[in-house]
């Protein structure tokens, strides 16, 4: 008897547990559809006329440091 009912309480406990995940990717899911994901964020955007910095030079063109031979 008591085997049955461990068996219950672990068969309840997985049906808990798969319920409550499928919950909760379905709020993932209703955020991600409410996101915009075209808006840039605020502290990003640049000012026209201002572009990307320039990327830092090749590491080829930079002297070596060291004493490394």
């Amino acid at each position: 008897m008591e085997t049955v009912i461990t068996l219950l309480a672990g068969a309840l406990l997985v049906a808990f547990g798969t319920l409550l995940i499928h919950r909760l990717n379905a709020q993932h899911d209703a955020r991600i559809a409410a996101h915009r994901f075209g808006d840039p964020y605020p502290s990003l955007s640049r000012p026209p006329g201002h572009g990307n910095p320039r990327p830092p030079g090749r590491i080829a063109d930079r002297r070596p440091t060291g004493t490394w031979p």
